[in-house]
């Protein structure tokens, strides 16, 4: 099976990274690649918040150029074609829009951080999520000890 192009999101973790490799060494560096992080802002916020604006603008431009210093290891590792997008909402609602509105995306590749017990139930899993509800497969890729 081929795929033409796999949504890649990345929490900037190992475990995205490995999901990056796989997503280009595995599947298809021919493949177009998008590189998707998605950036939460705090709940609070506000002129009371206490948090000074330019902290927000700050973590969002880190986010900025993170994404494309991936964008440069995916050229590396062989991808031919890769693109990157900056969302700003609830990570997996966000990814799972994106490959909602580009009928193209045919395969979601991403990492997991394998949380189990009471972390799972107080983080949740971003995969899980986007699991259930991606309009494509979903392959998702476990960081191993």
């Amino acid at each position: 099976m081929s795929f033409h192009k796999i949504l890649c999101p990345t929490d900037f973790s190992e475990g995205s990274r490995q999901a990056l490799r796989l997503a280009i060494e595995k599947l298809g560096a021919g493949a177009q690649l998008v590189l998707v992080h998605v950036w939460e802002p705090p709940y609070v916020y506000g002129p009371d918040a206490g948090i000074p604006g330019s902290i927000f603008i700050e973590t969002k431009s880190l986010a900025e150029n993170e994404l494309v210093k991936w964008k440069g290891e995916a050229e590396l590792l062989g991808a031919r074609r890769v693109t990157t997008v900056l969302a700003t909402g609830a990570p997996w609602h966000e990814i799972a829009e994106i490959a909602r509105r580009d009928p193209a995306i045919d395969l979601i590749v991403m990492g997991t951080h394998g949380r189990t017990g009471l972390a799972h139930v107080l983080l949740g899993s971003v995969a899980e999520k986007v699991v259930r509800h991606a309009p494509c497969p979903v392959l998702v890729a476990r960081v191993r000890d």
